[in-house]
């Protein structure tokens, strides 16, 4: 069945990779519809070797479309989703606008697809690092529930979106010529450095990226009493977050239970090769779907058994955004 597509915010880092994602998965498209701000309205984009012209995105954009991708900011999300599905759309949106609102599924496939069918007219795709996250840990929670969730990101400059890249490269440029290094998207200077993530400091004393991961694991999971704590980190990195996981269950757990699980769970490769200290990293995640997961120990810490380590790498644009977004659009028809 081939159904009408829009996407909003077809110019952006993510716009872009929807239509690559797209493309790749042979998504059965009958109507493209490409939406963006009017000062980009006019131009062409490229899909599957047929040129597309974007159009401004107004609140008459969504006539007769069936599945409407967005990837515009809250802003643009708060204001034309309500449009979007008053004229008969699924909205898929990427940004955080309505993840944590009631009633609105919030959706990893390899978690909780089942959450889909709730669905009424909204679907809110989660943060990157939270699908980055979910991924791995969901199946071992299914087999042995996960108490408690330790997590720290390293998440590349590129999660800010293409701003967030040319910072980095223009940095690295004037660096690397002894130039004066110019601060324009980050608080900080990026290249050669590393700092807490850019976003607001909340009253609990969490950035709002480490919040979004703690709230919306325990939505996702439907376990809102979860124990999850995250440090988010910005680091010089064009593409792919890692993170590193510590997991406390309920029984003990060997590092060979992880691997075992984790080889047949779906998302997952595991890249845990110890003789030659080759584990999961950006370069290789980048441009990937699937999870990279490796670095499986136990958690010497602990005299129970029931402490597991995992080192995992993902790409924030790909799955942390519009393959997700793509996975949940394939589902719904």
């Amino acid at each position: 069945m081939s159904v009408n597509i829009a996407i909003v915010g077809a110019t952006g880092a993510v716009g872009q990779e929807f239509l690559t994602v797209l493309a790749e998965r042979n998504f059965p498209i009958d109507r493209l519809t490409l939406l963006a701000s009017a000062r980009s309205a006019g131009k062409k984009i490229t899909f599957k070797g047929q040129p597309y012209k974007i159009e401004e995105l107004t609140k008459d954009s969504f006539k007769d479309v069936k599945i409407a991708l967005f990837s515009a900011g809250g802003a643009i999300s708060k204001e034309f989703a309500a449009p979007a599905v008053q004229a008969g759309a699924v909205v898929v949106d990427n940004s955080s606008a309505f993840r944590m609102k009631d009633g609105i599924p919030l959706v990893v496939p390899e978690v909780n697809p089942e959450a889909i069918k709730r669905h009424n007219g909204l679907i809110a795709n989660p943060n990157c690092s939270t699908i980055i996250m979910n991924v791995p840990v969901w199946p071992l929670h299914k087999m042995n529930r996960v108490k408690r969730i330790i997590v720290s990101t390293y998440q590349a400059v590129s999660g800010a979106g293409a701003q967030g890249l040319h910072e980095l490269e223009q940095q690295q440029k004037s660096y690397a010529n002894g130039e004066t290094i110019a601060k324009n998207l980050f608080p900080h200077q990026i290249v050669n450095n590393l700092f807490s993530h850019n976003t607001r400091i909340s009253e609990n004393g969490y950035n709002e990226e480490e919040n979004k991961m703690v709230n919306e694991t325990r939505k996702i999971f439907a376990e809102p009493k979860m124990m999850v704590t995250a440090t988010c980190i910005r680091v010089p990195i064009p593409r792919a977050h890692c993170e590193s996981i510590n997991l406390e269950f309920e029984r003990p757990m060997t590092p060979q239970q992880v691997r075992q699980i984790l080889g047949n769970s779906p998302g997952i490769t595991i890249v845990d090769d110890i003789e030659k200290n080759h584990f999961p990293m950006p370069l290789e995640a980048s441009n990937q779907d699937s999870i990279l997961v490796g670095r499986i120990r136990q958690d010497v810490s602990r005299d129970d058994g029931k402490g597991i380590e995992i080192f995992v790498a993902g790409d924030q644009i790909r799955k942390g955004a519009a393959t997700n977004a793509v996975q949940i659009a394939e589902m719904l028809i």
